[in-house]
C-alpha cells in the first residue's frame, strides 16, 4: 500500500519543464501516461495495458493456431489485431473502443489501418467499412510493424528489397572509409612534411624516424591494441566473450590492424 501511495503522490503532483538552450519554459502539469525514461515506466505501463490484452485474448475471437487463440499482438503502445472476418475484427475494435472509454484513452485514428490477406481464392471483391471510434480505417496493402514489413500477399519481397538497399548504403560506406582512411593517412604525412619543411615526396618513414614520431599506423596500432587490452580487461560478459573468441570477426579485425 505505501509503494501504492509513493506512485500516486509521485504522478498526482509531477510538473514539466521545456529546456531550449539554456533557457527554461514555465512549469506545466503532466496528467496522462507515464514518465518517459522512468525506470518504472515500462512496468507501470504493463500493468496499464494487460487488462485489454487479457480481455482480447479471452474473447475468443480471432485467429487461432493449435487451439490458441492469437488475436492480438503487443509492444508498447503499437497493437496488431487478427481476425478471419470483417465481423470478428468489429468485435476486437469494440473492445478496444469500451477499454479506451472506461480508461480515458483516445486512439489516434490517423495511425490505425487494416489489410486484408489475400487467401487464394477466398479474398472477398470487397470488403465492408471497418471503423474505430465511428472513424472508417483506412485500407493498406503493406504495414510496417516492430521495423518489419507484413504484406497483404504474405511476400517477403518489400522486406528483402529493403535489406538489400540497406546492405548496398553499408557497402558503401565501408568503400567510402577506406577512401577516407587513406586520404586521411596523405594528410597526416603531408602536415608533417609542411611541418618541418620538407619536399613533398620525401620519404614519409625516414621523416618520423628522423623526428622520433609515430607514424599514422603506428598510432592506428596503438589506439586498437589499447581498445582490445581495455575489452580483455572489462567484467562486461558481452566483450568477454568478443576477446575470449580468437577466430571471431572482431578480434580478426583487430589482428589485421595490429599486424599490419
Amino acid at each position: 500500500m505505501q509503494v501504492q501511495n509513493l506512485f500516486h503522490y509521485w504522478y498526482a503532483n509531477q510538473v514539466n519543464t521545456v529546456k531550449w538552450a539554456n533557457s527554461l519554459s514555465n512549469e506545466y502539469r503532466l496528467e496522462c501516461g507515464v514518465r518517459q525514461g522512468g525506470l518504472s515506466s515500462p512496468k507501470l505501463f504493463n500493468l496499464y495495458v494487460n487488462e485489454l490484452i487479457v480481455e482480447l485474448s479471452s474473447a475468443k475471437l480471432g485467429c487461432w493456431i493449435d487451439d490458441v487463440c492469437m488475436n492480438n499482438f503487443s509492444y508498447a503502445d503499437d497493437m496488431v489485431l487478427l481476425g478471419p472476418t470483417v465481423g470478428a475484427i468489429r468485435g476486437l475494435l469494440g473492445i478496444c473502443e469500451s477499454f479506451a472509454l472506461c480508461h480515458g484513452l483516445l486512439y489516434n485514428c490517423s495511425k490505425s489501418v487494416y489489410m486484408v490477406f489475400k487467401a487464394p481464392g477466398k479474398c472477398p471483391l470487397q470488403v465492408p467499412p471497418i471503423k474505430l471510434n465511428g472513424i472508417n480505417l483506412k485500407e493498406v496493402q503493406q504495414f510496417k510493424y516492430l521495423g518489419h514489413y507484413v504484406t497483404g500477399n504474405l511476400d517477403d519481397q518489400v522486406d528483402i528489397e529493403r535489406e538489400r538497399r540497406a546492405m548496398a548504403v553499408r557497402s558503401n560506406m565501408l568503400a567510402r572509409s577506406q577512401r577516407t582512411y587513406n586520404a586521411l593517412r596523405v594528410q597526416y604525412n603531408n602536415g608533417f612534411r609542411m611541418l618541418l619543411g620538407l619536399p613533398r615526396f620525401c620519404s614519409a618513414s625516414s621523416m618520423f624516424a628522423e623526428a622520433r614520431v609515430d607514424r599514422f599506423h603506428a598510432i592506428l596500432r596503438k589506439r586498437v591494441a589499447s581498445l582490445l587490452r581495455r575489452v580483455r580487461d572489462s567484467t562486461n560478459s558481452i566483450l568477454k566473450v568478443i576477446a575470449e573468441k580468437y577466430d571471431s570477426d572482431v578480434m580478426k579485425a583487430f589482428m589485421r590492424v595490429l599486424i599490419r
